[in-house]
């Protein structure tokens, strides 16, 4: 069973920094795609950013320019560098990876605000 684990949220001002990370249980080029996806309270679950097997990026208008996705093949892990945050950006972020299935993290929490 695919376990997805999010560390790196947290609380911080506007034009801020945070780096999340996600780690996963198997080797991650078993998967078709990774991606970040967030979910603001009333609001549905969309997606942030994505990156395929082959490695090319796809990013949410909103947030293109200021974020950052990238994997770490060896250790299994993948991060969004998030920069210039607003507090737009306040969501709960969840990791997902598609292989035969849709799999999920449990969510970390960022908060943006003064």
């Amino acid at each position: 069973q695919v376990q997805l684990v999010e560390s790196g949220g947290g609380l911080v001002q506007p034009g801020g920094s945070l780096r999340l990370s996600c780690a996963a249980s198997g080797n991650i080029l078993s998967f078709n795609i990774m991606g970040w996806y967030r979910q603001a309270p009333g609001k549905q679950r969309e997606l942030v950013a994505r990156i395929s097997y082959f490695g090319s990026s796809f990013y949410a208008d909103s947030v293109k320019g200021r974020f950052t996705i990238s994997r770490d093949i060896a250790n299994n892990t993948m991060t969004l560098q998030m920069s210039s945050l607003k507090p737009e950006d306040t969501a709960v972020y969840f990791c997902n990876a598609v292989a035969d299935q849709d799999y999920w993290g449990q969510g970390t929490q960022v908060t943006v605000s003064s």
